[in-house]
């Protein structure tokens, strides 16, 4: 199933942040096509999402402020 285009791809690219960025910062086996899908809308499971969400957190430049699943997906 397909959703739309998921804020997570706005976020990053507002922070010109690469798919390659979040891959290379996790902790967690997260690869590039679960970040790729994350992005278009694809769906993926509630445990891709908090992996993509703590690789997020872990390279964001702003500390204060720290993102959650509802800020980056909508489903």
């Amino acid at each position: 199933m397909e959703h739309e285009t998921q804020p997570l791809d706005k976020i990053l690219d507002e922070l010109n942040i690469s798919n390659h960025d979040l891959v290379a910062a996790s902790d967690e086996h997260l690869t590039h096509k679960m970040v790729k899908k994350g992005r278009k809308g694809k769906t993926i499971s509630r445990r891709i999402h908090f992996k993509i969400l703590n690789a997020l957190n872990s390279v964001t430049p702003d500390d204060s402020y720290e993102y959650k699943i509802k800020d980056l997906f909508t489903y």
